[in-house]
């Protein structure tokens, strides 16, 4: 088993940034994949972005310009930094990670915009 812990959500204004952290924990094996995943109120969970253990990287298109996505594979963590929020970007967001073809959801970290 695999643990997830997400930090860095809040609130903070339109235009503001904010970044956040997934720390993997337990019977790790590789962490092949890490990525977030994010759900507004009302709709579907989506991809915002992904990171494979050698770095190569996948955005959404809303994500490519102003979020990024990294890990630190010593820390087992990855990082999700987003600039130039608004108010779209509201809603709770979730680490996923891929570990020897078991998939691990965190519990999610809650980002509320203001305008």
């Amino acid at each position: 088993q695999v643990q997830l812990v997400e930090s860095g959500g809040g609130l903070v204004q339109v235009g503001g940034s904010l970044r956040l952290s997934c720390a993997a924990s337990g019977s790790i094996v590789s962490l092949n994949v890490m990525g977030w995943y994010r759900q507004a109120p009302g709709k579907q969970r989506e991809l915002v972005a992904t990171i494979t253990t050698g770095g190569s990287t996948n955005y959404a298109e809303f994500a490519k310009v102003r979020f990024t996505i990294s890990r630190d594979n010593a820390k087992n963590t990855a990082y999700l930094q987003m600039n130039t929020l608004k108010p779209e970007d509201a809603g709770v967001y979730y680490c996923l990670v891929h570990d020897v073809g078991m998939a691990y959801w965190g519990k999610g970290t809650r980002i509320t915009v203001s305008s």
